[in-house]
């Protein structure tokens, strides 16, 4: 075969292969589907987030601060943060506050006090016990201080459902001495119990709630995850000032029947390593101070 037919045969060829490239182009196979869908599903979630935390955005770009921005180098951090800072730009007519206990470590109440501006934290609920005789740790020195700054302070137990309720009552009772100014004692339960019926979880909670409430005077705080109150405390314990934990990508405002909402355990706040939880109170300062003992 000479060169000039070599080169006949072969842009034959080159043709026809491309006009069966082209025809399997045009064919509609089930990986190409699939591919297709895969791509206008991610283009779909980065437009969802884009408006779910269109705020959030705006917000995070003008936000002035010198540290939590720097340390972040993260994706989880980033995508936390647009949340919180989303959460903060719907709720500026409302107080924020944060949690603590043994787990913050040493905190420096000055620089909470001072270094958070933006959204500035005005109460604190502090973890004081914890079951029938546990005692934070940091419990004796976060009261005193957080005190000391002038936050308006709470105190919290950490119910454990397979314990003794009236010991776990008078394990707070004994630890915690409120004062004019306080906020009203919470009990935190989380946990579904191992060794008994939810029948008498809730009889022992209500024992709990009744010794607390004949102590101090004042009717407690309840607080626990959406979930768990939905499923198994709202019947029997309407009336309760309510501190609800929900950290849903979905929920954006706070819910008229939660008197404090904790949306976040992955804040960043001056003054504190780590993650720390941040809570908004459903009204302005001034409702506030009306839920303090007086």
């Amino acid at each position: 075969m000479d060169n000039r037919q070599y080169k006949k045969n072969y842009n034959k060829a080159s043709k026809k292969a491309k006009a069966v490239y082209r025809e399997d182009n045009r064919k509609v196979t089930p990986g190409k589907i699939l591919k297709y869908s895969f791509l206008v599903l991610l283009l779909s979630f980065v437009v969802a987030i884009g408006y779910q935390y269109r705020h959030g955005f705006l917000y995070y770009l003008g936000f002035k601060t010198n540290k939590r921005i720097e340390k972040l180098t993260k994706e989880e951090r980033k995508i936390a943060d647009l949340r919180i800072y989303e959460i903060v730009s719907r709720h500026k007519d409302k107080v924020f506050g944060f949690d603590v206990s043994e787990y913050q470590g040493d905190i420096d109440w000055g620089k909470v006090k001072e270094g958070n501006e933006d959204f500035a934290m005005k109460f604190v609920f502090v973890r004081a016990t914890a079951g029938k005789n546990k005692t934070d740790k940091q419990f004796k020195d976060n009261w005193k201080q957080s005190g000391k700054k002038g936050f308006i302070r709470g105190a919290y137990h950490y119910y454990r459902p397979n314990e003794n309720s009236i010991k776990q009552a008078d394990n707070f009772i004994k630890t915690v001495s409120l004062k004019k100014g306080d906020l009203p004692p919470v009990l935190d339960i989380e946990k579904i119990p191992s060794k008994q019926s939810m029948d008498s979880l809730k009889t022992g909670l209500k024992r709990w709630l009744d010794r607390v409430e004949t102590h101090y005077g004042v009717k407690p705080i309840i607080y626990s995850g959406e979930s768990f109150y939905t499923d198994f405390l709202k019947k029997e314990f309407e009336g309760y000032t309510l501190w609800i934990a929900n950290y849903s990508f979905f929920e954006e405002e706070i819910r008229k029947e939660w008197h404090f909402w904790q949306f976040t355990d992955k804040a960043t706040i001056e003054g504190i390593d780590g993650n720390v939880d941040v809570n908004i109170y459903n009204g302005d300062i001034t409702a506030l101070h009306t839920m303090k003992l007086q």
